[in-house]
């Protein structure tokens, strides 16, 4: 009687390589807007995140960060080759002196698209947050001049509640500052579980638990995944979208 064929031993799981940016980070490219505010400055909008690191490559042109925290004001030039970054907390404001270009670095890429920033508007719009969402949503259709105004008085809006704080941090004051990290905490509290999930699923899964798998694999002397490796060219996936801080070139990198 024959016997019946075995099972053909089934094949292992491919290795789902991470082939997004190092680090699971995020970048774009940002020309600086160059509408002066009220105090002449051509700037972006100030604003601080949450949960995510920033960076800054400049290509072109010249200008300077503006950062603002608990140790005070700070102003870091900026000119081609230079490199700046800062972490969760720091309030920001860029500014041009002149087509000023660079390229933003941002930590757990897909969590700033998620909403990790909160703009520096004046305390009676963070202490209502359908008043908040209203001031720094730009609308989704119109025409690229209506895009403009509506971005041009939203980060107006942001440069008047920076400068406050700014005032306040440099005349030896610390509340101000303080209710702002509080009222911006309350603001995002509601999405962290939302955020987590991203997280894991996005950052941490792709480059700190992508690691620890090409760690298991080597110890174990397994050379597998080497075969599976991928290259990656991209072009930004949307060229000049109105941003915070000015007009950006998206690239799709998760």
């Amino acid at each position: 009687m024959n016997q019946p064929a075995a099972p053909a031993p089934r094949e292992a799981p491919r290795p789902s390589p991470y082939t997004g940016l190092p680090g699971g980070v995020g970048v774009s490219r940002l020309r600086v807007y160059d509408w002066p505010a009220a105090d002449g400055l051509r700037d972006g909008t100030p604003h601080l995140h949450l949960t995510c690191s920033e960076g800054y490559v400049v290509t072109g042109g010249s200008g300077s960060v503006q950062t603002l925290t608990a140790d005070g004001f700070r102003q870091t030039p900026l000119s081609p080759g230079a490199l700046v970054w800062f972490t969760p907390g720091t309030i920001h404001r860029l500014v041009s002196d002149g087509e000023l270009t660079l390229h933003v670095l941002m930590q757990n890429c897909g969590l700033p698209e998620a909403g990790d920033a909160v703009l520096t508007l004046p305390p009676r719009l963070l202490a209502d947050p359908a008043a908040y969402r209203a001031a720094v949503t730009l609308p989704t259709d119109g025409s690229e001049a209506d895009l403009a105004a509506a971005a041009r008085r939203r980060r107006d809006l942001a440069v008047e509640g920076f400068t406050a704080l700014r005032a306040a941090t440099e005349a030896g004051d610390p509340e101000p500052l303080a209710a702002f990290h509080r009222a911006a905490l309350a603001l995002v509290r509601p999405l962290a579980a939302q955020w987590r999930e991203r997280w894991r699923a996005g950052a941490a899964a792709a480059a700190a638990e992508a690691t620890a798998a090409q760690l298991d694999r080597l110890e174990r002397g397994e050379a597998d995944y080497l075969a599976h490796a991928v290259v990656r060219a991209e072009q930004p996936v949307e060229r000049g979208r109105f941003g915070m801080c000015g007009r950006l070139d998206v690239y799709d990198v998760a």
